[in-house]
């Protein structure tokens, strides 16, 4: 039971004030409970704070020890994993009780989290990314003689044969999206931003499997030539989309696809991307996409496009996550920030019922101890305590630095 709150839908924008009584991981009742309502459970008083869904970070990635290329592909398959829970614990406590996991994660990972053995976000994953040779998720510099492969994010795949049973693969072990390169990157060292990866064949074979198995596709993609011809050939997600134009974002809403921004990943390694290891090819090409990320979230509103949230942070750069909202509100207001982390998301990720309070929704919940309608900073500032549910539990209380505890 929690006591004395101001719940805030961010489907609707209003706040039922009063108690929500949780049963069975899921939101029974919220308004005027009453005293019989507590029932047998603990009660947590919530002191007037405004109660938002869990927030959902559809561009995570448990995987990433570091600033990608050889380094990060070869490191030991034992501390990418205990480094990724730590990735993972870090970003529930900031208020993240879902994230998609977009390249790399696995279904070990993810049975343990269900199971409750280490403390973490609910956990969809894509496994590793398909990337064509000499694509983003190609990791060898060009004076390196190396043979293509896979590592734990990413995996060189051409052809649509190959392709195909790929992506049966991964939906075999768990996968719940399947991730493409479908353009340049920052951080790989041999090919342009711009320029469009996996002909049109491979692509929609990608995307013809996934469909089958009622899962989707989602693609890296940065210039509006890629995006259109990932959006064209069945692509749901689009992520980044920073150098799109008016008609990319156009034909991305008459598709029905989602851009998921990521600008807390640009800011970052324009700040700190050196330190953090960052090659110089992958600096320079930050530069190129550092600004305009905010210019792509609003082409995209104007045509209709839903703009939901990710962060897609590598490496030491993780402690970032909630700078990506600080960034996002600078281009959204207030409520349609807090939707494209919750309601947008949810959508995105085919779980409707996670970004809302209503009852039947699952419990996973975040206490702020401002209203983000009117003071839209108490969603990152680090200096107010807030209180994380997860399925009814209390798996973070930055007022007391505890966790573990019913509200039920």
């Amino acid at each position: 039971m929690l006591r004395n709150g101001r719940f805030l839908d961010p489907e609707t924008g209003t706040a039922t004030e009063g108690d929500m009584r949780i049963e069975n991981g899921a939101i029974a009742e919220v308004g005027d409970v009453g005293a019989a309502g507590g029932g047998a459970g603990s009660v947590l008083d919530l002191g007037g704070a405004t109660v938002i869904p869990g927030l959902i970070d559809a561009h995570f990635h448990a995987y990433a020890a570091g600033m990608g290329g050889i380094m990060m592909a070869t490191r030991t398959k034992s501390f990418v994993v205990i480094n990724g829970v730590n990735r993972l614990t870090a970003a529930l406590r900031r208020g993240f009780t879902t994230v998609r996991d977009v390249a790399g994660g696995d279904i070990g990972l993810r049975e343990a989290i269900d199971r409750g053995m280490v403390s973490a976000p609910n956990y969809l994953f894509s496994g590793r990314v398909l990337s064509q040779t000499g694509g983003h998720g190609d990791v060898r510099p060009a004076e390196h003689d190396l043979h293509a492969g896979c590592d734990h994010t990413h995996e060189v795949v051409d052809g649509v044969d190959d392709l195909r049973r790929a992506v049966r693969e991964r939906l075999r072990t768990g996968s719940h999206v399947i991730k493409i390169m479908a353009s340049g990157g920052v951080i790989s060292p041999t090919d342009p931003l711009a320029v469009p990866q996996y002909s049109a064949e491979e692509i929609a074979v990608v995307c013809e499997e996934a469909g089958r198995r009622g899962s989707y596709v989602a693609a890296h993609a940065y210039s509006a030539e890629a995006v259109v011809h990932a959006v064209t050939n069945g692509v749901r997600s689009v992520e980044h989309g920073n150098l799109i134009d008016a008609e990319a974002a156009r034909v991305m809403a008459s598709h029905g696809a989602y851009l998921v921004p990521t600008l807390a990943a640009y800011d970052a390694m324009h700040r700190r991307g050196e330190a953090a290891g960052l090659s110089s090819v992958g600096r320079a090409k930050n530069a190129e996409v550092l600004s305009a990320g905010r210019d792509a979230i609003r082409l995209a509103r104007e045509a209709g496009v839903r703009v939901g949230f990710g962060t897609d942070l590598m490496g030491d750069l993780e402690d970032e996550q909630l700078s990506g909202i600080e960034l996002q509100a600078q281009v959204l207001e207030p409520l349609e920030l807090l939707r494209a982390m919750t309601v947008v998301n949810a959508s995105l990720i085919r779980d409707p019922g996670r970004g809302h309070l209503a009852v039947g929704s699952p419990a996973d919940l975040v206490a702020l101890r401002a209203d983000p309608l009117r003071d839209v900073s108490v969603l990152w500032d680090r200096s107010r305590p807030r209180v994380v549910v997860k399925a009814g539990a209390v798996v973070w209380d930055e007022r007391t630095r505890s966790d573990d505890r019913r509200a039920e």
